[in-house]
């Protein structure tokens, strides 16, 4: 009896190393990144940052951190272990969201004032290319394969494909009004952007370029002016994604094989972007009016608590 409770106890031990972690959560009016504790649902530290923190990614192995300080004009790196900036990437102006490569080499960054697509080289820190893409360039993605950047012009109205083999442009593919953000899924052989102003999630055939599905959202009692996607994340097996609605101040539920919503659920003001935990059964919400981040149960698809951070918090990222 005792070795079978021993055994069942080291079990759940390592079951709840396995999903600890952190999120990590860039503020843009404080210059800081706040680290959530996705055990304790806790802010445990705060570093400060370059001007306007936005888009946030680790390398491979987490040990550096990279930052979008947009009004600093850089793509800062930052040692996740002592918070201290070891250096700025050169990025091009106002550096808005990014991606990083499978090589963990490549960066990929929207930059929003010169209509362009920096590549920057992390371990060289030289500029590889500069990409014409459409005007207000936000929403980065790249393809699990690495052949297939996608980048999302907000006045355009365009996704651009980019071969990141020769880095340059091989389709445009209109969407609805401002788009924000881009995702593959599917093991790439589908890509979604989401349409800020048209208020869609448009599917796009990775192959063909061709669009597939539009998804609208309709939330009970709020304007459709306010209905407003921007980010989103899939969970476990690409079965759904969860789609931040901006202002509604609501995250929706969305079946990803027949594109229905299923479910909304209430978040802090103006719902912006979103990390999952380690196991994705917790799915973290930047808020950035309500300046704080909702943690959802992913199971339950219910708000589980509000985790005050700093000042309109804008991206999120997870850390084992």
């Amino acid at each position: 009896m005792k070795r079978c409770f021993a055994s069942v106890l080291a079990m759940c031990l390592s079951t709840t190393v396995a999903s600890a972690g952190e999120i990590w959560v860039t503020n843009e009016k404080d210059d800081t990144v706040s680290v959530i504790d996705t055990e304790t649902l806790e802010v445990i530290k705060t570093y400060e940052t370059g001007e306007r923190p936005r888009g946030i990614t680790f390398s491979k192995d987490y040990t550096r951190l990279y930052i979008c300080a947009s009004d600093s004009d850089a793509v800062q790196v930052m040692d996740p272990e002592t918070g201290k900036i070891l250096h700025d990437l050169p990025s091009g102006e106002d550096p808005e969201q990014f991606v990083l490569h499978p090589d963990d080499i490549h960066l990929y960054i929207a930059n929003e004032d010169d209509a362009i697509t920096t590549v920057v080289n992390t371990q060289t820190r030289k500029v590889v290319a500069q990409i014409d893409v459409g005007v207000e360039p936000e929403g980065m993605a790249v393809s699990p394969d690495g052949k297939i950047a996608i980048t999302t012009s907000e006045t355009t109205n365009m996704a651009h494909w980019i071969d990141t083999e020769t880095q340059e442009l091989f389709a445009n593919t209109l969407v609805d009004s401002r788009p924000r953000h881009a995702e593959f899924v599917k093991d790439g052989t589908q890509m979604w952007v989401s349409s800020e102003i048209g208020g869609t999630l448009t599917v796009f055939d990775t192959a063909t370029q061709t669009e597939q599905a539009k998804i609208s959202f309709e939330v009970q009692g709020v304007h459709p002016d306010r209905v407003q996607p921007v980010g989103f994340e899939f969970t476990k097996g690409d079965t759904h994604a969860f789609v931040a609605l901006g202002p509604s101040n609501h995250v929706a539920v969305v079946n990803a094989e027949t594109y229905e919503v299923e479910k909304y659920i209430l978040v802090g003001r103006r719902v912006w972007h979103m990390a999952f935990d380690a196991d994705r059964s917790q799915l973290f919400t930047t808020n950035g009016v309500s300046g704080d981040v909702t943690v959802i149960d992913v199971a339950s698809r219910k708000a589980l608590k509000s985790i005050k951070v700093g000042r309109f918090p804008w991206g999120a990222a997870f850390r084992p």
